[in-house]
């Protein structure tokens, strides 16, 4: 069985942060998660105003709902992440990076959006992983 294999092909910018194309052999299990936001079990808003905290809550929200689905940060091949438009994406982007970094990154999609779901969220984090077969 072939592995997930993420890309950064010659001639597009190479980054430490992204690749640009993830193939993932069949036989493998796909897991989406859907938009993530900063609320806590009982869907009230985290950090209400501030773009990293939010961020942070988000990614642990998305984290969790991974390891719902026996999958880890790790295993993630696209990140997309939604910000409002307005808020710090430096701060935003800044708590979360790290917990993102990884030898082969996955994709990442971000872009600013006039307005989410969740009255007075900055951020929304959703997900493609996949586990390659024991």
């Amino acid at each position: 069985m072939a592995p997930i294999q993420r890309i950064s092909p010659e001639g597009l910018i190479s980054s430490p942060a992204f690749s640009h194309v993830a193939v993932v052999p069949p036989g493998s299990t796909t897991i989406y998660v859907g938009g993530q936001n900063a609320v806590d079990a009982a869907g009230r808003l985290i950090g209400e105003g501030d773009a990293a905290v939010q961020s942070a809550r988000a990614l642990d929200n998305a984290e969790t709902a991974l390891q719902a689905a026996g999958a880890s940060l790790r295993d993630v091949v696209q990140w997309n992440v939604l910000f409002v438009q307005g808020a710090d994406l430096a701060a935003g982007y800044g708590a979360i990076a790290s917990r993102l970094a990884s030898r082969e990154p996955p994709l990442v999609t971000a872009a600013f959006v006039s307005g989410l779901g969740v009255p007075g969220a900055l951020v929304e984090i959703s997900a493609v992983a996949a586990i390659e077969p024991d």
